[in-house]
């Protein structure tokens, strides 16, 4: 496994063992790791810090350069959200762990010029599902689902 891909990961992991969501997510500037963060939404109450915000966050206040040269991995498919703050830095290249258990704007980031590459990775997607399963309140609350009104 790629050891960026594989840093994505132990954010993840990092951040499940903190009680929050285990999404994690590395920047990579010509071959090193200049951000990584974790879903810290749980721990902070933040309405925002996502993986990637997190990572984007930790990796401080770059030049417009650094970014065009960057490579954002994450565990998950981005969010709306992620998405935009992607386009907007304009980071040209987005390494995916798994979209079978949510499907961000992948068809958004591709439709403006950023490569896309699915992993598919065997540990992204059971740390979801195992998390999904166990934890349903706090991924729907996440990814901004509400249960239905009962009538």
């Amino acid at each position: 496994m790629d050891a960026h891909m594989q840093a994505a990961i132990e954010e993840a992991q990092l951040g499940l063992q903190e009680g929050g969501i285990p999404i994690g997510s590395v920047i990579v500037h010509k071959g090193r790791v200049i951000g990584r963060g974790h879903n810290r939404r749980i721990q902070q109450g933040s309405a925002i810090l996502h993986g990637e915000m997190d990572a984007l966050e930790k990796a401080g206040r770059q030049p417009a350069a650094v970014y065009r040269e960057s490579v954002l991995y994450t565990t998950l498919s981005p969010c709306s959200m992620c998405t935009g703050a992607i386009l907007l830095y304009g980071i040209p290249k987005v390494i995916v762990g798994e979209n079978q258990t949510f499907m961000g704007e992948e068809d958004l980031l591709r439709s403006r010029g950023v490569e896309v590459e699915v992993l598919q990775d065997s540990t992204c997607i059971e740390m979801m599902r195992d998390f999904i399963a166990k934890r349903p309140e706090l991924w729907n609350e996440d990814i901004g689902e509400v249960a239905p009104c009962e009538h």
